[in-house]
């Protein structure tokens, strides 16, 4: 029997191989964490959930690998679309489709992941789910980073305990 971790890298492991996916390493994403280290972490977390859940782990590891499948610095109005954080999904989408074949329920979690800021709800409840990890993810690696930087300040803060949860 396999454990979480083997099943859920069998299940991404077409995705993870593909040198044009690779390619997220080498975009900043959330305060010094890559696309792909969010990706990874976003997937991962939501795997573990649905899996608990009886869900849809498959779809929602795929998806939350391809999630936010863009290739530009969102951190930098240079490299940024207008609105980057309403239509980015709809970027990822049509990368993702590019390049593997989806099905309806990773289409709906990759597009509906920012919601409520895109307004159009989520139609499944993985999709929902990752709306969550995903938040939870940033905050992490926010809380990450601000923790390091206040330790380096010498400063006890909020951010150190949240990313202690």
């Amino acid at each position: 029997m396999k454990n979480n971790k083997e099943e859920f890298l069998i299940i991404v492991n077409d995705i993870l191989e593909n040198e044009t996916f690779q390619n997220l390493n080498f975009y900043k994403h959330h305060y010094g964490f890559t696309r792909l280290e969010h990706s990874l972490s976003v997937a991962y977390k939501s795997y573990l959930i649905c899996k608990f859940l009886h869900l849809d782990y498959r779809a929602i590891a795929r998806a939350g690998l391809l999630h936010d499948l863009f290739f530009y610095d969102c951190e930098s109005s240079d490299t940024r679309p207008e609105h980057h954080i309403w239509i980015h999904p709809k970027i990822a989408l049509n990368n993702a489709e590019k390049l593997f074949v989806l099905n309806k329920k990773e289409r709906d979690i990759i597009l509906k992941h920012m919601w409520p800021i895109t307004l159009t709800p989520p139609k499944y409840i993985e999709s929902f789910i990752i709306t969550l990890v995903d938040k939870y993810c940033a905050l992490k690696e926010w809380s990450y980073y601000s923790a390091w930087k206040m330790l380096i300040w010498g400063r006890f803060s909020l951010a150190y305990l949240v990313y202690l949860l």
